[in-house]
């Protein structure tokens, strides 16, 4: 019998990384970055690429925002949201680590 995970839930304290099974790499055919990982590969659009490229296991979920935020000159609660509901998927889905 397989056990269960406990589900990580994202907090603007996690520090999100990207686990060892998964990494970022360009397709020089396709032209595009893609997430690649066990069986399985990912074509990310340009802002979940930016996220996932500031999950570097030192940078906190608030400074991913904040960042982005900045480089996207947007106000920080409009990025909150959509930052955190990508984390969280892509967490469910074993491809980031909280």
């Amino acid at each position: 019998m397989m056990a269960l995970r406990e589900r990580a839930v994202v907090s603007l304290r996690s520090v999100p990384s990207l686990p060892k099974h998964v990494r970022i790499q360009y397709d020089p055919v396709r032209q595009a970055f893609a997430v690649l990982s066990p069986e399985k590969i990912f074509w990310p659009n340009d802002v979940s690429l930016d996220i996932l490229r500031r999950c570097d296991g030192r940078s906190t979920v608030d400074d991913i925002i904040a960042d982005l935020a900045a480089d996207y000159e947007a106000e920080q609660e409009a990025v909150a949201s959509d930052v955190t509901i990508f984390l969280q998927e892509w967490s469910d889905k074993l491809l980031v680590k909280l």
